[in-house]
């Protein structure tokens, strides 16, 4: 992409044409199924599935042909503007200054033909955001690396000095054998789910009905008696073979969906910030200015937290895939995270900092309404003369109030000299970091228990994310405010932005 051809509208890669053509018969293949289904006695059932086929990829690649000759983008001074529509005509404008990050994606074929789907995140996210797709990998790069200049107001350089420009440092990497750790850690059953809605729509090319249950109780009679008959010990080890079969399936899932997301992960400090490349299949490239991380989060789970495995998330003013948390470390002993941490200006909580824990009235009106969850519905089954139901209830509401109460000891904050620290949780704890010069604003709420008793909830106002301390006392809030507000009064946030 040389600087001469910005000057007039653009269209994208025509190779790109083939990738969409694919995609749309992915989406098209319920359609495809059920339109062989329907031809299936007119002759080979094999000639009319490559004649459907081939029907529905002309189709696909004329549509796409279409569009992709009716769509130009142009790259200005001011900003990048996208016209598209075969029929009825759109055009949008994004200025640069409106521009979070560029990314650059790449699914399986698009990688295979050199191409990236790239994105303009503004921040709305979703729909919202602007892609081109797609583009050759080398123009990708170079569209991002301009519109990254122009947005931050940086001089445009003919040729790119490769001697002035620092390497990139490597802060965080997964390997194979990490990936795979990380995947057993996943367990999932979501193929089960693939499955069943895989029977729901295809239902009709099997040769039985999967959801008669009277077909599923002859077929397994059968066997159900030669398990009854071959006693108790045959059953139970039977039973622990299906369970041992499940656990290995929802293991082998975990492992593949986490190889497919997570294979090559690779977090580097490069000079225009934090950059992520990960996916097997999809392959994704994110970079991340440092000034706009806006938070941190160290999160673990229950066995990863047994292991000594966490993770590490970046509020950011981006998103990324669809979320505000830029996974920077997803699994990595505390040792590796902390550096990660650090390269973005966040420092671990001090050994002797005092830490603050919701007010104790907090607590007992806390566990005062988890009580009356079970209190209310037993009282109404004792009235009613079904004493034993009554138990039910009143079991729930003390697992609430437990509950309740533990989370109140395992909820704490404190405040350092530039940050201000959460922890919640015990069975599955998190630390949230966010530095004090970078909060928009101190909301402190009180409902109506709380205004009785002098407590509430400070909400600190966060671009990109959330920052919530409940059950603070009401002066302990107005000293969280003072301290808040005072550095982001120190704050010049014309130069913030730039750093």
């Amino acid at each position: 992409m040389n600087e001469p051809l910005l000057t007039e509208p653009r269209r994208t890669a025509p190779v790109g044409l083939l990738v969409k053509a694919v995609e749309g018969l992915r989406k098209s293949v319920a359609g495809i199924a059920a339109l062989v289904f329907v031809l299936r006695d007119q002759g080979s059932i094999v000639w009319i599935a490559v004649g459907v086929i081939l029907l529905v990829l002309t189709v696909q690649i004329g549509i796409a042909w279409l569009k992709w000759h009716r769509l130009t983008f142009h790259v200005g001074a001011e900003d990048i503007r996208v016209e598209s529509g075969v029929l009825a005509r759109a055009a949008r404008s994004v200025p640069y200054e409106r521009i979070q990050d560029v990314s650059l994606e790449q699914g399986p074929i698009a990688r295979l033909l050199g191409l990236v789907e790239v994105r303009f995140e503004t921040g709305a996210g979703g729909a919202d955001d602007l892609a081109l797709t797609y583009l050759t990998a080398a123009e990708g790069e170079e569209l991002r690396e301009l519109v990254r200049a122009r947005r931050d107001g940086m001089p445009e350089a003919v040729e790119t000095d490769e001697a002035a420009t620092p390497p990139a440092t490597v802060l965080f990497a997964m390997g194979p054998r990490r990936v795979v750790t990380f995947g057993l850690f996943e367990f999932s059953l979501a193929v089960i789910a693939v499955l069943f809605g895989v029977t729901q729509q295809f239902d009709f090319l099997l040769p039985f009905d999967i959801w008669d249950f009277d077909l599923w109780q002859e077929r397994l009679a059968g066997p159900g008696a030669q398990l009854a008959g071959m006693g108790v010990a045959a059953q139970v080890v039977g039973g622990l073979l299906a369970a041992a079969s499940l656990v290995a399936l929802g293991l082998a899932t975990g492992v593949v969906r986490t190889a497919l997301r997570e294979w090559g992960f690779v977090l580097e400090r490069t000079d225009k910030g934090f950059r992520r490349r990960r996916g097997l299949l999809t392959r994704t490239d994110v970079v991340m200015p440092v000034h706009r991380v806006q938070a941190m989060t160290v999160g673990t789970r229950l066995l990863r937290r047994l292991f000594g495995w966490h993770g590490l998330s970046f509020v950011s003013l981006a998103q990324d895939a669809g979320s505000a948390n830029h996974v920077v470390a997803p699994f990595g002993k505390l040792e590796e995270v902390w550096p990660v941490a650090a390269a973005a200006g966040f420092t671990p909580p001090a050994p002797d900092a005092e830490w603050h824990r919701a007010c104790t009235a907090y607590r007992f009106d806390s566990l005062l309404l988890a009580g009356l969850v079970g209190l209310v519905p037993a009282a109404a089954l004792l009235g009613a003369g079904l004493y034993p139901f009554a138990a039910i209830p009143l079991a729930l509401g003390a697992a609430l109030a437990t509950g309740d109460w533990i989370a109140w000891r395992n909820t704490l904050h404190t405040l350092d000299a530039r940050q201000i620290l959460s922890r919640r949780g015990w069975l599955v704890p998190r630390l949230d970091i966010a530095p004090r010069i970078k909060l928009q604003s101190v909301d402190f709420r009180q409902g109506p228990l709380g205004r009785w008793h002098g407590y509430g909830t400070l909400h600190l106002g966060l671009a990109g994310g959330t920052f919530e301390i409940p059950g603070v006392p009401v002066e302990r809030a107005r000293e969280v405010r003072k301290a808040v507000l005072a550095s982001i009064a120190e704050a010049d946030f014309s130069e913030l932005n730039r750093g």
